[in-house]
């Protein structure tokens, strides 16, 4: 759909430069998704695996951010491979609702509620970051941390249009539930595309 240079504006990797590459296509369908447009990927031109990583080459951060849409609707092997020998990090944004496929650095993991992860996306996340909309959403969390390994980084972040409201509730939870981080979205904050 898109390819762009700008910075990580949430999760782990937040205020880090990264070459974002936007899959079209998804069959998820979040009701506060802020790329819908994303959504139909037939209407969106094909590129090759070459042409992608010679768009990141000509930036200077060497972190690539895969996402979507979503990305995991792709077999992402040769890809991550291109992207890899050329250098780069490889970071993928996804909801896991298809069979992992790639060489990812970090993998974030954000299931949603309108499509079942794929048992494959619970090994090999590094992060879980949850988006609170609803109360309901604690416990969708602690369900799906309690899926991942150990080692997994938990992050319950505020739906962008209910973060006046969850904020201050995701601070109260995390204060009293120390295994999970807030993730804030600063790349609205801060006005970066």
């Amino acid at each position: 759909m898109e390819a762009f240079y700008t910075i990580q504006g949430e999760g782990r990797f937040t205020g880090h430069p990264a070459y974002f590459i936007r899959l079209g296509g998804c069959d998820v369908g979040c009701v506060w998704c802020d790329v819908k447009e994303s959504w139909e990927g037939g209407k969106w031109p094909l590129f090759s695996i070459e042409r992608l990583v010679e768009g990141a080459l000509a930036y200077p951060g060497r972190l690539v951010v895969i996402t979507g849409g979503e990305p995991l609707l792709y077999d992402l092997g040769p890809l991550t491979k291109l992207l890899k020998a050329n250098g780069f990090t490889t970071n993928i944004e996804t909801s896991g609702a298809h069979p992992f496929s790639g060489d990812f650095d970090w993998v974030c993991f954000s299931p949603k509620k309108f499509k079942k992860p794929h048992p494959s996306i619970y090994g090999v996340a590094d992060e879980l970051k949850v988006v609170v909309f609803h109360q309901s959403d604690f416990a969708f969390a602690e369900e799906h941390a309690a899926q991942v390994d150990s080692q997994c980084e938990l992050r319950l972040q505020p739906e962008w249009s209910k973060a006046e409201k969850f904020t201050p509730v995701i601070i109260d939870f995390a204060k009293n539930h120390p295994k999970w981080k807030i993730s804030l979205q600063t790349h609205k904050f801060m006005d970066i595309p």
